[in-house]
């Protein structure tokens, strides 16, 4: 059962400063490490609030010693009622710099507040002054937090944020590439062969979704097995999974939703000046994120898209 925070003794409310100090000065160097190799200036400020917290720990463990004696009762945050449930964000690799900072923030106004209360719930005369000494250089580690991005040189700020276009390139914008590309331009020759060989809309509809639905699966798992994303910083398997999935289906719905349109003749007509968009939003994203020449980009996916375009025409004219 949790204890309530108003219940705490003084040997106790130290007890927990012990390891509440010891809890974020190892999330702190777990931030410091997961942001070295793509964020080396966060990761030199998380290092330093690091040593921080070690330092107030160890201010705290000699209060106690003086008071109390050697042994140092184990309670820790979840004992205890009040605490709010952190999400362990800084064991997901790779780690992102806005989540750390956030998360930071978060951490120093929890124990400024932990510290300002246990105040009102301590009688002697030097813990009461550590406590408060504690509570003002938490309240200046929550600023530090809050101004981390400002604190950072021109040059610094330009490098991260390459460093984190080219994480959310690898992470988002090629998985749900790829699966544009795929369902856009694989369910052509379905959908279209379908239309052509029955000239009914309904009928085109359907293969288009089953095709849309059946690709997205596909490609959604393909992508979620293809690695763990621990070395190539692609991010959580199941996240780009999930991406290129969507993507996918969303590719191949696209110029199957026309085929709704009951006349068949005009549902093939804007399917047709769908596509057109579909290939032109492909080429702007290849562009865009992939440093590919835009006219370069938009003739290697229209020479593509136009192939299996007239491919699915002849199966379903023959």
């Amino acid at each position: 059962m949790a204890k309530k925070f108003k219940d705490l003794s003084e040997r106790e409310i130290l007890a927990l400063a012990i390891s509440l100090e010891e809890e974020d000065g190892r999330i702190y160097g777990d931030f410091a490490e997961g942001l070295r190799e793509t964020y080396p200036a966060s990761a030199e400020m998380f290092e330093e609030m690091q040593a921080e917290e070690s330092e107030h720990r160890s201010s705290l463990i000699e209060t106690y010693r003086a008071r109390f004696g050697e042994h140092i009762p184990l309670i820790r945050r979840h004992d205890v009622k009040g605490f709010v449930q952190r999400r362990p964000v800084w064991l997901v690799r790779p780690l992102g710099i806005n989540v750390a900072r956030k998360q930071a923030e978060v951490m120093e106004m929890e124990t400024r507040r932990f510290y300002e209360s246990a105040i009102g719930q301590v009688t002697d005369a030097s813990i009461r002054k550590l406590l408060g000494d504690l509570a003002i250089a938490e309240q200046k580690h929550s600023a530090m937090a809050e101004s981390l991005e400002k604190r950072m040189t021109p040059d610094v700020r330009e490098a991260e944020e390459i460093a984190h276009r080219r994480l959310f390139v690898l992470q988002i914008v090629q998985p749900g590439l790829v699966g544009l590309m795929d369902g856009s331009i694989s369910t052509l020759a379905p959908v279209f062969a379908a239309a052509f060989a029955t000239k009914s809309s309904w009928d085109a509809f359907l293969v288009g979704m089953a095709a849309s639905v059946g690709a997205g699966i596909s490609m959604g798992f393909a992508e979620a097995l293809s690695d763990d994303g621990t070395l190539t910083g692609r991010g959580h398997p199941w996240m780009r999974g999930l991406v290129c999935g969507l993507m996918t289906t969303a590719g191949g719905i696209g110029h199957t939703l026309p085929f709704l349109i009951s006349d068949f003749n005009l549902a093939t007509s804007v399917a047709v000046g769908v596509v057109a968009v579909e290939l032109g939003i492909i080429s702007y994203i290849r562009y865009r994120y992939m440093d590919t020449p835009f006219l370069s980009a938009a003739f290697q996916v229209v020479v593509g898209g136009a192939l299996v375009f007239i491919a699915g025409i002849l199966i379903g004219s023959s």
